[in-house]
């Protein structure tokens, strides 16, 4: 197949690019900087984007994953809007772009975050789970509102709900690290919030299964099985550098430190089932906790 890919050069996109190639796969990727580039994008002017697309390449998938990075610092009222604008933009001018085109791709895996669901406390939840009402729940449905619009035209949509990436090589875990390493890592408020992650390797096999799986449609839990509380993923991540984790940052210091970005990344309570992958068949590799973070701490 011949993938479309953008965000490509981020930690999802990265890893999913990889497994494509070794895969047999045929990848383009969406650029930013390159005017000549077969497939090229920038935004013109506010909440405009241009898009030129080499039409002599017939294109199977593309797998939307670009966006601002939310989690690296506390969020100003501008920092809000470029998490919006640089996801719901993107996405629309991508299916305005896909809706031109006279030989349309198949299948659109458009990201998306399990921040859809809003802070649930103890309850579990599926795709079939209504949406939340806090801003990141809020960004999240129009994004996958514009996605949704690929329909439209005939190409398959898959929403891919992310939770927490594990990976060495980019998103939360490295900005981890340096406190946990100094044995100054710590719960965060009381700890009982529940974490839904996924390894960065499962999680870019999960999106090639669902490339290639027809009957793929619609929302996507991309976390597997094991969710854990944030004490326990405290205590998981100190054991595997080695160290203690007997510090603490209670729920009103993370609000002051991250404001919003803190309560709804930090402290909001997301227990999560990948029902969707598990009734499409798919096997996720890495459900240890423990084991996914030694091998990501200690890879070269």
């Amino acid at each position: 197949m011949n993938i479309l890919i953008t965000g490509a050069s981020g930690l999802i996109g990265s890893a999913v690019n990889q497994l494509l190639q070794t895969s047999g796969h045929r990848v383009f990727t969406m650029s930013r900087k390159d005017t000549h580039a077969a497939f090229y994008w920038r935004e013109t002017a506010p909440r405009q984007w241009r898009i030129d697309w080499d039409e002599d390449t017939t294109i199977d998938a593309v797998i939307h994953l670009a966006g601002e990075s939310v989690g690296n610092k506390r969020w100003s009222t501008i920092k809000k809007q470029r998490i919006c604008r640089s996801r719901i933009d993107t996405t629309k001018a991508l299916v305005e772009k896909l809706g031109q085109l006279q030989h349309k791709p198949e299948v659109l895996i458009s990201a998306s975050a399990i921040g859809f669901y809003g802070d649930n406390g103890e309850e579990e939840v599926t795709e079939d789970s209504p949406a939340g009402n806090d801003f990141f729940a809020t960004l999240a449905q129009n994004w996958e509102q514009e996605a949704n619009r690929a329909a439209q035209h005939g190409v398959r949509v898959v929403n891919l709900r992310t939770g927490l990436v594990l990976s060495k090589h980019g998103g939360a875990l490295p900005s981890m690290l340096p406190p946990f390493k100094l044995g100054l890592g710590g719960r965060l408020g009381n700890g009982r919030q529940w974490m839904s992650w996924i390894s960065d390797t499962d999680i870019a096999r999960l999106i090639v299964f669902l490339l290639e799986n027809p009957k793929a449609q619609g929302p996507v839990n991309a976390v597997n099985a094991a969710p854990v509380r944030n004490a326990e993923f405290t205590v998981q991540l100190a054991s595997a550098v080695c160290r203690p984790a007997l510090m603490h940052m209670p729920k009103l210091v993370v609000k002051l430190l991250f404001g919003e970005m803190g309560d709804l990344l930090l402290l909001s309570s997301i227990k999560v089932k990948p029902a969707r992958a598990q009734q499409l068949g798919f096997e996720f590799e890495d459900t240890e906790l423990n084991n996914t973070l030694v091998q990501r701490v200690s890879e070269d």
